[in-house]
């Protein structure tokens, strides 16, 4: 089972859609990785060999920051907008949407379930 970044990347997959399970990598990404590595798109997980596994390893040491390093990143970015207390980070801190949807109606995803008002039914 191939161990890269600290993930088992799944067995039966295209090495191209495996590598998508590591957090920072999506499809384009992982396909610029197997070109400078020189390992077929369509190749399954299984099929790697050591080499290979090594050397799609160290491109994503080197170039590409992912899994913990790059949450770290993500939640320290966040954690200044709310300590300098911009507009982004008021929104962050109050957990409503940041990137100026509306949120009259819609916004559930953000705000959660509804809460039910009482005494709000007409006769």
């Amino acid at each position: 089972m191939a161990r890269i970044a600290g993930i088992d990347l799944p067995r039966n997959k295209q090495v191209e859609i495996a590598l998508t399970y590591i957090y920072g990598i999506g499809r384009s990404s992982s396909q610029k990785i197997l070109h400078q590595s020189g390992v077929s798109l369509n190749k399954k997980t299984d099929e790697l060999t050591d080499d290979e596994i090594s050397r799609i390893r160290r491109i994503i040491d080197s170039d590409y920051k992912v899994e913990g390093d790059l949450r770290r990143e993500v939640t320290m970015n966040i954690k200044r907008l709310m300590d300098l207390g911009c507009y982004r980070g008021l929104r962050h801190r109050k957990s409503l949407p940041v990137r100026g949807q509306r949120t009259h109606t819609n916004a559930r995803t953000r705000k959660g379930p509804r809460r039910s008002v009482v005494g709000k039914k007409k006769k």
